[in-house]
């Protein structure tokens, strides 16, 4: 019987520098990734912005829906004399921290306060800095008309001052 050849050995197409150990990446690889990473991050950046935009307005919703409520609120428990108001008065409170603070409850023996809110939000598009969760929000008054919007002696309807434009194209002041 005759033995059966030995295999024989393939060598790679290329060979090897240094003794056949592999030195890692070469620059032009090293440059197509980052290349292609930097492109990646460049198409998801306006994706981001959208992200951040669309979690604003969702704030703002919130905010003045929370706001609106606790005005409605406040005026009904004036309608209902449970709050005093005078009777040449709108029945809406004269300042936004009146929701927070409270007003006695004229219809119980210990006069114990009624709160609309436990918190005021802040305008999630104002600037931040040291003014108070008030004082980012445009007022408007109840003797005020819908067009022409204007502070006076209560508030009646709170709006954002953002001059800019919704992701629906309704500017957000006019929310």
């Amino acid at each position: 019987m005759t033995a059966a050849p030995a295999p024989r050995r393939l060598s790679p197409p290329f060979p090897k520098k240094g003794g056949g150990k592999s030195a890692g990446f070469t620059l032009i690889e090293l440059v197509v990734a980052v290349a292609i990473v930097g492109v990646l991050a460049w198409m998801a950046a306006p994706l981001l912005e959208v992200t951040r935009q669309r979690q604003k307005e969702a704030e703002l919703r919130l905010a003045l829906r929370q706001i609106r409520g606790a005005l409605d609120a406040y005026r009904q428990a004036a309608l209902d004399k449970r709050i005093e108001s005078p009777a040449d008065a709108s029945g809406y409170p004269p300042t936004l921290e009146h929701l927070v603070a409270g007003v006695p409850d004229i219809t119980r023996p210990d006069r114990r306060p009624l709160y609309f809110l436990r918190r005021l939000p802040r305008d999630p598009f104002a600037p931040s800095g040291d003014i108070g969760a008030a004082e980012t929000w445009d007022k408007r008054a109840y003797a005020s008309p819908p067009d022409d919007p204007r502070a006076g002696d209560d508030v009646f309807d709170v709006h954002s001052r953002s001059e800019k434009v919704g992701l629906n194209g309704v500017r957000i002041r006019e929310w």
